[in-house]
């Protein structure tokens, strides 16, 4: 689910004139960070992801939120709003953050997104998860020995905490430690929504589904360059 919108500042700087490029787009992350995070929490989400990139003159703000029990649309707006107005009063109050036109999307992780912090997982019990366990000298509840080294698991998150997760897999149910494993992936599985009667786009790409766009678009031959993240 995507918010988009565009803000213009007047940044004092004619519009020929190159600003600084490249490396630059990392600090200016860090400085929107500190702006955005605080306001998506007291929203009660997570701020998951945060970018930055340029767009021929204009930058261009992913933002990426998440909660408990998911993110709808109209929560989307809402948060979308809340940052467009805390960078509108933090560049007035401390100069500019982004120097110039900007492009704010806000949006909830795709199925795609991957597994890296506990709450991740959390959030993602009862889904089909693949993961790699990092030099497993033998699975859980299996019997003799094996080669060290890395090993795909496939497995239903049944529990997650802070220390770990309970995998389903083939092999029955073991406990893994968050060291133990790589970032995990949700597994698509159609017969699975069917049967529970889910929708399908629930697994669409996040800018595909749901989308408000009240922007004009950037032009086709802006291309979209020096992305830190």
């Amino acid at each position: 689910m995507t918010q988009r919108g565009r803000a213009t500042r007047p940044t004092g700087r004619p519009r020929g004139a190159a600003g600084p490029r490249g490396g630059d787009l990392a600090a200016r992350r860090d400085r929107l960070r500190a702006v955005i995070e605080p306001v998506v929490n007291d929203a009660g989400y997570d701020l998951e992801d945060l970018s930055v990139s340029r767009a021929g003159r204009r930058h261009v703000v992913r933002v990426m939120v998440d909660t408990d029990g998911g993110i709808d649309l109209d929560a989307v707006a809402v948060v979308s709003r809340a940052v467009s107005a805390a960078l509108d009063a933090a560049e007035e109050t401390g100069g500019d953050i982004l120097a110039g036109e900007y492009q704010l999307e806000v949006s909830s992780p795709g199925v795609d997104r991957p597994l890296t912090l506990p709450r991740h997982w959390r959030r993602n019990v009862g889904r089909l998860v693949k993961v790699t366990a990092r030099g497993a000298a033998a699975l859980p509840g299996q019997r003799g020995e094996q080669p060290a080294g890395d090993r795909q698991l496939t497995g239903r998150v049944v529990a997650a905490d802070d220390e770990g997760v309970h995998l389903e897999t083939d092999d029955g149910r073991a406990a893994w430690a968050y060291a133990q494993l790589g970032p995990g992936r949700v597994q698509v599985e159609f017969t699975r929504l069917a049967e529970l009667g889910e929708p399908d786009d629930e697994f669409d790409d996040a800018d595909d589904s749901d989308e408000i766009d009240d922007s004009d678009d950037i032009d086709d031959e802006d291309d979209v360059e020096d992305e830190e993240r």
